[in-house]
């Protein structure tokens, strides 16, 4: 049963909740409902077992292998959050006063310090409470930094057109016109084509690098001086972040502002939503811009930085100081790391995509640029299958649900016709990967064999293959009781 209400009885309570009931008599008679909620009438055993039931169901990256392409879906270390959870950080009350807050000043202080340690930024903010409000205070301090030159003229941001969908509407909201910049055949940015766009008009680049072509931006040093030289500064999208960690510094590409997806790179909860944090760092220029409040330390004392000592900043974009249980979660994370072990992320996400492609390579699969090393995600592409067979990328990540594995990103980026975006990120065995590999595998050859069986996927789930156009146009997740 799916539903609850299947099992309801009139009648029939959950013991549990007599207390609630209890308490309805404390309530003044005129603000007390009528009639009865349309709730479940079950014993709590039910309920217990039903919902029970349903969390079994769930995919998680507890229970199953999840490689969301440009999403980092990785194991989080139960250290972190048990340790984030301490009474002392889990009793604290977000606006207690900083005499009273030394320990959680000392860890989110030290984080910002490690963060610009790793990324070659000169200061860091961690008030934003996910990546897109990361990236929202990325362009608006590059917004202010024109503003306060008085160059009012810059109203154009850049993107490559391999852009998370995020870039543009984050410039949009920040009052930019957006300008795409193509790529050529190879996964890079097309040079020419933005040498010939750059001008008094271009008020940054938003990029990420490793792309979400899943490879390298190999003249991103070019692209850096282009930029610079036309008076524009440079974004930082630090999405694909893992494929970097301990390698190589966005700031030493050039870079002038970042955002960090703790959610991924570092290891804290990511789905479903929230929670988040998306940090942002910058280089010298875009210091005084940083939004507030920000730990810092003087004579042995720790403190936060505000509009008083910040008189340019952005201001506040939350209404504490950012995403403390994910704050902590994170910085738990880089001090289990330590400097070796985040060098050890960037080799063992890479290393996997690498083997993962290779393998699928081998089988039978079409890499999307098969001249390319992956990063820590790969492209592949089944528009031979599509042709062939008639069976496509979505016939074959439906058919993956089946066989106990979530599927990767399918048909992002929109650059490479039957897409695959493929992350086992770096927290994945090699058994894992050969099991996922061989399940690919297997379903080409019922592809070939047997499409019907594809194009029906999935078969073994509650729910079968919907009509996804009519349930976006006709949601409706109301239960009514039947009569």
């Amino acid at each position: 049963m799916s539903l609850i209400f299947d099992q309801s009885q009139p009648g029939r309570f959950n013991g549990a909740q007599m207390q609630a009931r209890a308490a309805i008599a404390t309530i003044p008679a005129h603000l007390r409902r009528t009639t009865a909620p349309a709730l479940p009438e079950v014993s709590e055993l039910q309920g217990v077992r039903h919902y029970t039931r349903l969390s079994q169901k769930n995919f998680s990256i507890d229970t199953h292998f999840y490689p969301l392409g440009s999403c980092t879906m990785k194991y989080n270390p139960r250290a972190s959050n048990r340790l984030a959870m301490m009474p002392g950080y889990l009793s604290r009350h977000p606006l207690a006063h900083a005499n009273l807050s030394q320990g959680y000043l000392a860890c989110v202080h030290d984080l910002q310090e490690m963060l610009k340690a790793v990324t070659g930024m000169k200061g860091f903010s961690l008030t934003p409470m996910a990546g897109a409000q990361g990236e929202f205070a990325g362009i608006a301090m590059i917004k202010a930094y024109h503003a306060a030159r008085g160059d009012h003229a810059r109203t154009e941001i850049l993107c490559p057109d391999a852009a998370h969908g995020t870039n543009p509407a984050t410039a949009t909201m920040c009052g930019y016109t957006v300008r795409e910049i193509p790529t050529d055949a190879n996964g890079d940015v097309d040079l020419a084509a933005l040498r010939a766009a750059v001008g008094p008009k271009t008020a940054g680049l938003m990029l990420t690098n490793p792309s979400t072509l899943g490879v390298f931006e190999r003249r991103i040093e070019d692209i850096a001086r282009t930029v610079h030289a036309a008076g524009g500064l440079l974004y930082y999208d630090g999405a694909n972040l893992n494929a970097i960690l301990g390698k190589v510094r966005p700031g030493d590409m050039g870079f002038d502002v970042i955002h960090i997806n703790l959610h991924k790179t570092f290891s804290t909860p990511h789905g479903g939503g929230g929670p988040g944090a998306g940090p942002v760092g910058v280089n010298d220029r875009l210091l005084p811009f940083l939004p507030i409040p920000m730990a810092a330390l003087e004579n042995g004392r720790y403190h936060w930085l505000t509009g008083k000592d910040r008189p340019q900043s952005i201001g506040r974009l939350s209404a504490f100081m950012g995403n403390a249980g994910i704050l902590l979660r994170a910085y738990v994370y880089a001090r289990m790391l330590g400097d070796a072990g985040m060098r050890r992320v960037g080799e063992y996400a890479t290393l996997n995509a690498n083997y993962l492609l290779a393998t699928l390579r081998k089988n039978g699969f079409d890499a999307a640029f098969p001249q390319r090393r992956a990063t820590h995600e790969f492209i592949i592409t089944l528009k031979r299958q599509a042709k062939d067979l008639g069976v496509t990328t979505l016939d074959f990540a439906k058919r993956l649900l089946d066989y106990g594995f979530h599927a990767p990103t399918v048909y992002f980026p929109l650059l490479v016709a039957e897409c695959m975006l493929i992350e086992p990120s770096e927290t994945e065995t090699k058994e894992a990967l050969d099991a996922f590999a061989a399940t690919l595998s297997k379903i080409l050859v019922e592809a070939q064999t047997t499409p019907e069986l594809v194009k029906g996927a999935p078969h073994h789930l509650p729910v079968r293959r919907l009509d996804e156009v009519r349930a976006a146009k006709e949601l409706d997740l109301r239960w009514r009781p039947h009569g």
